[in-house]
Parts: structure tokens; C-alpha cells; sequence
């Protein structure tokens, strides 16, 4: 009985599913570093978790605006591709299912970037997809080592 209760009281995690941007300007993407469990002190896109009864593009414009404060407005936000990523060596293991969007941003407007959640990332910077900073959060590694191009696909 004392096993049975054990397993009752810590299940495993569940899978979670995440919505990430490719914010894209000029040849440049947005890029943050994590303060988090998960991939701390990586490089990552603006992101989060995917709220009950919310689409992809609600969720990509809610989190690049509290993470940001970047008013996607008009942007056109388009659906990239899923990943399946599961994190067994990470201090707390965990699962995710990862959407990845896509918004263009006009390359000759002024887009004020805001480190707006200090407390979950260090910072924002725009970075080139042939200078990318290290280390990247292993979803976003893995698919850029991969040969996928958030300008081309």
C-alpha cells in the first residue's frame, strides 16, 4: 500500500505545449537568454505556455507582449512546424510539445524591444541566422543544426 501511495502523491509530468516566435527582421531574429528550469542560461525565442481555449496566434501575440512589449498589431502571424521535445536530463524533467510561428517585422520601422519579465530572461537581442549566440535552447538548436531556415520554410 505504501508504493501504491507514493506513485498516487508525484505522477509524472504531463506533456505541455508551448508556443514559440520567430521574430524576423531583416536577416535577424529575436533572441533571448532563459532564466528558467528548463534550458537556463540558453538563447531562445520569445514563447510560453498555450492557455485553455487560446489559438497559436493568440498565444504567440499574448507572449511576445508580455515578454517584450512588442505590439504585434497587423503582423501577419503564420504557423512554422511542431517539435517534440522531452527533457529527461534537465533538474526538473518535463515534455513539450513546441509550435513554432512566424511574424515578419518591417525591417525599416523602429521596434523597441523591452526586457519586460526580467526575472525569466536576461535580456533580448536581434541575432543573424549565420552569427547566432551559444548556447541555444536545445528545441532551437536542433532545428537549425538541422537545416530548417525560419526565413525560407
Amino acid at each position: 500500500m505504501e508504493n501504491k501511495e507514493k506513485q498516487m502523491v508525484s505522477p509524472p509530468p504531463e506533456p505541455r505545449v508551448a508556443v514559440v516566435v520567430f521574430l524576423l527582421k531583416g536577416r535577424s531574429f529575436l533572441l533571448g537568454r532563459r532564466r528558467a528550469s528548463v534550458g537556463d542560461a540558453t538563447f531562445a525565442l520569445p514563447g510560453g505556455h498555450l492557455e485553455f481555449g487560446e489559438s497559436f496566434e493568440e498565444c504567440a501575440a499574448r507572449e511576445v507582449k508580455e515578454e517584450t512589449g512588442l505590439d504585434l498589431g497587423e503582423n501577419k502571424i503564420e504557423f512554422l512546424t511542431v517539435t517534440n521535445n522531452v527533457f529527461l536530463e534537465q533538474p526538473k524533467k518535463s515534455h513539450y510539445v513546441t509550435v513554432f510561428m512566424r511574424v515578419v517585422l518591417d525591417a525599416q520601422e523602429e521596434h523597441v524591444i523591452q526586457n519586460v519579465e526580467p526575472d525569466k530572461c536576461y535580456g533580448w537581442d536581434w541575432f543573424e541566422l549565420e552569427n547566432l549566440p551559444n548556447p541555444l535552447f536545445w528545441p532551437l538548436e536542433k532545428m537549425l543544426k538541422g537545416g530548417f531556415d525560419p526565413f525560407l520554410n
